[in-house]
């Protein structure tokens, strides 16, 4: 019984936030309709595959796409005019790595997401996802890989949200469960070996692992994510090879969470989308991952980040790992796994941070922004919606005071976002 009235207080709660987080006048945040026109005027506008700027130009949004781009496209006399004549406008930018349904809180949990998980059920760390996104949006994230830990798909209901237009947020791929050898990321007791789920899918077996994959896709997922290495026994290399070509038959994309050589190793030669973290990669790995065409997501922590993560002495370690795969020239997209609470940020403004590791480490600012921008859009799979400021795409738009060509601290700044031909944040 007390348990039933846990589960009905948690229901209730979710459902009063919620409640309180949408707008007074309905049940749905507004949606441009087909025939709605805006015109931007850019007083500079960036193409960030490009590397370069053009000024005084129009950017032409109906509904919700670009219908054109230029310095004389006509405004029609309908046309709301959006002026950023005074600012650079560049395209949404993209965190490939995010966990919006899980926030440590270091005064409860110190450093441990293990706490997390146990003590945050799954309609809170919803209501933590609705949150989170929102703060991404409103800091220029248009678009995100959300890849697990959250509960029991608790991110499938958020990306659901959005699409729906119940809450403001990035366009979202998730992850549903992580799929791991048995453990996952946690240190179980045998009388408790049930404390790791429904964070975790343990899959040890290929049988394991097709049903896993199923169940995650069945459940809303839209990107596998699997653990390599965060046990004694790790994926081998068939095991990961055979992952990725059930996802792919499937039509998903897989996501290798890699925290050691050998797991990093592992998964490049079998060829994943995306290693995620790989801060032990040696050049070779590096090299190898590259000519398996295989993008590396580095959520290269800042020192801060690093610190609040409880893990201070890995920054210099990501930082070197970045500076060596850049001079390698493997394709990278930018992904931060933002998940401490810190006090004065948001979700969003720690996520844009993540730019100093890229500056530390040499990487130029083209880019820096190629990563948070087409690069990423073409590791999710998405690069023929967004990704970019062009007719047919979808009008996924933000503006800062300054050129992050010239100063990637700009994406610090965004002052303007719009998000699928609605205005979220506007100067």
């Amino acid at each position: 019984m007390h348990s039933r009235i846990k589960t009905f207080y948690y229901l209730a709660f979710s459902i009063i936030s919620l409640a309180i987080l949408l707008p007074a006048q309905g049940a749905q945040f507004p949606q441009p309709t087909p025939d709605r026109v805006i015109a931007i005027k850019a007083g500079k506008l960036v193409d960030p595959e490009k590397g370069t700027t053009e000024t005084n130009q129009i950017i032409l949004v109906r509904g919700k796409r670009i219908e054109a781009v230029g310095p004389r496209v006509e405004i029609p006399a309908d046309a709301k005019i959006i002026d950023l004549s005074k600012s650079t406008v560049f395209p949404g930018m993209f965190d490939a790595h995010t966990h919006l349904c899980m926030t440590l809180q270091k005064d409860r949990d110190g450093h441990s997401y293990y706490v997390t998980t146990l003590m945050d059920p799954t309609p809170y760390r919803a209501i933590e996802g609705v949150a989170n996104a929102r703060d991404m949006l409103a800091a220029g994230f248009t678009t995100v890989r959300d890849v697990g830990n959250a509960g029991n798909y608790a991110d499938t209901a958020l990306r659901q949200a959005i699409e729906r237009g119940l809450v403001p947020g990035p366009t979202m791929l998730n992850a549903g469960r992580i799929i791991a050898p048995f453990g996952g990321q946690f240190r179980l007791q045998p009388e408790k070996r049930d404390l790791a789920t429904p964070e975790y899918a343990f899959a040890d077996t290929h049988d394991e692992m097709i049903k896993a994959i199923r169940e995650n896709i069945h459940f809303g997922a839209t990107v596998i994510k699997i653990v390599v290495d965060d046990q004694r026994y790790i994926y081998t290399v068939d095991d990961i090879r055979f992952m990725v070509e059930e996802a792919h038959r499937d039509g998903l994309k897989l996501a290798a969470h890699c925290w050691t050589e050998a797991g990093a190793r592992n998964a490049a030669e079998a060829g994943v989308d995306s290693i995620e973290h790989g801060e032990m990669m040696t050049n070779d790995d590096l090299q190898l991952a590259k000519k398996n065409h295989v993008v590396l997501v580095g959520t290269d922590f800042t020192e801060i980040a690093a610190r609040e993560g409880g893990f201070p002495d890995m920054h210099s370690v990501f930082v070197d790992r970045l500076k060596r795969a850049y001079q390698i020239g493997i394709t990278m997209a930018f992904g931060t796994d933002t998940f401490v609470y810190v006090p004065g940020e948001t979700r969003g403004t720690q996520a844009a941070e993540y730019v100093d590791s890229w500056v530390e480490a040499g990487v130029p600012a083209k880019d820096t922004l190629q990563a948070m921008t087409i690069n990423a859009a073409r590791l999710l799979g998405v690069d023929r919606e967004r990704g970019a400021i062009k007719p047919g795409l979808a009008a996924d738009i933000v503006a800062a005071p300054e050129n992050p060509l010239d100063n990637i601290q700009a994406v610090r700044k965004v002052s303007f976002v719009m998000k699928d031909g609605s205005v979220f944040k506007s100067e």
